[in-house]
């Protein structure tokens, strides 16, 4: 075999999706014989039968289920880019991808890209959710601009990128109205047994949360470990359990979700990243998301900026050391972290 036949890799494509080669004439506005054809015809390239009868349907063989396995991974692709490139054309903008971890809450990430998204029309944003292991191989493919994440880039990848800190914040305890007012007077010590909503350990956040907790020696009953962030906050809001946040995002937190504010902590903070393989930033939306979180969504702009330029370990590369958790002490103080009741 020397090439694969795309336009016969198509219309097999099309039948399994649409269900039977009728459909997928319709659908392709062609008839049904020149598709029986075309298919027969890959067949033939390919060795080997990739339909077979069940009743009255259509079936992909063992082969065909792997053959359109493929043919699931290019053409959506195929069409996004058609999409994006109409969508350039017609509005002269540039296409983004990025990348989001699936640990960063939904409410920082549309934050964090609302400058793109609420803009003049410049860029045109794809944005996928996934694991951050997944995202960085995608990175190290090119496929994505950006990657949104809780911790700077892991260690045990040897490709080249950088992570760029956003900002950090402090971190709010909230849940719905009447769990808060029992948790809210003895806060930190209410948390003993306590139900609370965590994400899973897949999470920076996470282990930020139980170096605290062990800190402050309190023992939560953990009811529940998601790591879709804004099905936390739907679960505490009907009573669930108590729940930890980022308080850079309180306001959207208390108008959407109708939850209470009932405690919050100095140390340590969460933070977040921008991941990407540029040492000093000049995609310019990449410029624009960084810019814009540093200086409006979080409060510590100077501190993420000193981060990115200043040493070589700062901005991290696969090949070095990435920075620690936020310490629970502040440095250089023996002072344990400060947990405050909300007012």
């Amino acid at each position: 075999m020397r090439h694969l036949n795309y336009t016969h890799l198509l219309y097999f494509w099309t039948v399994v999706r649409e269900g039977g080669v009728a459909s997928a004439a319709a659908a392709l506005h062609i008839t049904p014989q020149t598709v029986s054809g075309q298919i027969k015809l890959l067949e033939d390239q390919l060795q080997g039968a990739l339909l077979e009868r069940q009743g009255r349907r259509l079936v992909p063989t063992e082969l065909g289920r792997i053959t359109y396995a493929y043919a699931e991974e290019i053409f959506p692709k195929g069409l996004e880019l058609a999409s994006v490139l109409r969508g350039a054309r017609t509005r002269g903008s540039r296409a983004v991808s990025i990348g989001v971890a699936d640990a960063v809450p939904k409410l920082v990430t549309f934050r964090v890209l609302e400058p793109l998204l609420a803009g003049d029309g410049r860029f045109h944003v794809t944005c996928h959710e996934a694991p951050l292991p997944a995202l960085m191989a995608d990175l190290a493919a090119h496929r994505l601009d950006l990657v949104l994440a809780t911790s700077a880039a892991p260690t045990d990848t040897p490709i080249k990128a950088f992570s760029h800190l956003l900002g950090e914040s402090e971190i709010g305890f909230f849940a719905a109205k009447t769990l808060a007012a029992k948790l809210q007077p003895d806060f930190p010590r209410s948390l003993n047994d306590a139900p609370m909503l965590l994400p899973t350990d897949r999470s920076a956040n996470r282990r930020v949360l139980e170096a605290w907790f062990e800190r402050e020696g309190v023992t939560p009953r953990i009811v529940g470990e998601l790591d879709d962030s804004a099905l936390v906050k739907t679960f505490a809001q009907h009573g669930v359990g108590a729940f930890a946040a980022p308080l850079a995002i309180e306001g959207e937190i208390l108008r959407q979700y109708g939850v209470v504010s009932f405690g919050r902590i100095d140390e340590p903070k969460a933070r977040f990243y921008a991941i990407s393989t540029e040492r000093r930033i000049k995609h310019p939306a990449v410029a624009i998301i960084t810019e814009a979180a540093r200086t409006e969504l979080f409060s510590s702009g100077d501190t993420a900026r000193d981060e990115e330029t200043t040493g070589r370990d700062r901005s991290v590369a696969y090949s070095s050391a990435a920075p620690p958790v936020a310490p629970i002490n502040r440095p250089g103080s023996s002072k344990p972290a400060r947990a405050r009741r909300a007012r």
